[in-house]
């Protein structure tokens, strides 16, 4: 019979996670304000192919569009 299997949870150091979890939050905010701003005040792109692309999105992230 085998003891309890015991598991070690790696530690990461804040100053290695902190460049890698900004990079993410940036990310993440940018599609927000991409998804949310797009095909309006702020178009970047002209044309409503992008607007039908991310319709869904805005939906679901509670953005009114029409």
């Amino acid at each position: 019979m085998a003891g309890p299997l015991s598991v070690e949870i790696p530690s990461i150091p804040v100053a290695q996670l902190a460049p890698w979890l900004f990079f993410a939050g940036l990310l993440g905010v940018l599609a927000i304000v991409f998804v949310g701003a797009e095909q309006g005040a702020f178009s970047v792109f002209s044309g409503t192919m992008l607007h039908e692309f991310v319709h869904d999105g805005r939906h679901l992230l509670g953005y009114p569009c029409h």
